[in-house]
């Protein structure tokens, strides 16, 4: 989930939310990315997620299925939001845990 999440971050630095709409390889890269991180956190077993509880792990898989089935019906701004606003605090969030757990 991290090394996903971070190449996500990675393919979105210096790039705008109207690049989108006009970088079908910039969607296709981000897409891909949080489809990743939406199937990692499917494989996590129950006593993994318990010890990160604030990870809202029902919605990574969620937005994980959204994505594969959507195909070309995919909302940008959604995607973008999702790399720019909820990534990086589920990263900090994985990386304490990963951390914590030593």
């Amino acid at each position: 989930m991290i090394e996903a999440a971070e190449q996500a971050l990675s393919f979105s630095r210096g790039r705008t939310r109207t690049d989108l709409d006009s970088d079908t390889m910039l969607v296709m890269a981000l897409t891909r990315a949080v489809e990743i991180v939406g199937e990692a956190a499917a494989q996590v077993i129950p006593a993994g997620r318990q010890e990160l509880p604030e990870v809202p792990w029902a919605q990574i898989v969620g937005m994980r299925n959204r994505l594969v089935h959507a195909y070309f019906d995919i909302n940008r701004t959604i995607l973008w939001n999702t790399v720019q606003i909820a990534l990086p605090p589920l990263l900090r969030q994985l990386k304490a845990g990963v951390g914590g757990s030593g």
